[in-house]
């Protein structure tokens, strides 16, 4: 399992998880918090990290049940959104008490950071918002049932292609079958994949943690589509700036 070069580690308690957090340059600095996606761990920012540490006090933490951060017991009911947020409210508080933070978020790590901005507990520790390919699912709930209420042609053809591109979601709710996957062939070969699908170059990232994250990233999905996208909230952003 590799590392971030240069950063320094700490674990941060929550709820009876402990959360792996890695932290570079200089804490007076403004704070940027990245959280990542799925299936993924803090690693996948190692290009980018240290970049930003050149400006910004930067903060990395392995999602619950990912990386080194230790997964609940169960696992039902263990990823649920306000779950995540009691998490990374326990992070904000132990790396920058007294100030808001920037927030950046990709893949899941977005979705659940569309939540952190909307809720009303973290009023006050988030200055801004960057989201990179992760949608809110209550918008993306009311964006569907907006086209089930009135079905014109386009509005089918939208859903349909959706549902094409969201094909991965139905299998990660089947029972057994995602965890059975990853930890078989598809963790194996998934360096492999990305590598010939994007051009990543199989090396120290995806971490050899992958198929246990990817296993236990599962209940993201479990816990929270379902719920979200048939009972969307109206939420509204409660952070200075989107983008």
């Amino acid at each position: 399992m590799t590392t971030l070069k240069g950063a320094r580690e700490r674990t941060v308690r929550t709820g009876g998880i402990d959360l792996c957090v890695a932290e570079l340059g200089d804490a007076q600095q403004p704070t940027v918090v990245l959280v990542h996606g799925y299936p993924d761990s803090k690693e996948v920012w190692s290009e980018m990290a240290p970049r930003l540490a050149e400006r910004f006090h930067v903060v990395l933490y392995d999602v619950r049940g990912h990386g080194r951060s230790t997964a609940p017991r169960p696992l039902r009911g263990g990823f649920t959104l306000a779950k995540l947020t009691d998490d990374f409210l326990a992070v904000v508080d132990a790396v920058s008490p007294d100030r808001p933070v920037h927030l950046v978020g990709h893949d899941w790590g977005s979705v659940q950071s569309w939540e952190f901005v909307t809720v009303g507990r973290t009023e006050g520790r988030i200055a801004s918002f960057t989201t990179i390919s992760g949608p809110s699912l209550d918008h993306f709930g009311h964006w569907i049932n907006d086209r089930l209420k009135r079905p014109t042609p386009r509005r089918v053809a939208q859903l349909l292609g959706q549902g094409a591109k969201s094909w991965y979601v139905g299998m990660l709710h089947t029972p057994a079958l995602p965890e059975l996957a990853w930890r078989g062939p598809l963790g194996k070969r998934w360096p492999k994949l990305l590598e010939r699908a994007e051009g990543i170059p199989a090396g120290d990232y995806p971490t050899s943690s992958l198929p246990q994250d990817a296993a236990h990233g599962a209940w993201l999905y479990r816990d929270n589509v379902r719920p979200r996208l048939t009972h969307p909230a109206r939420t509204r952003s409660r952070t200075r700036r989107c983008s």
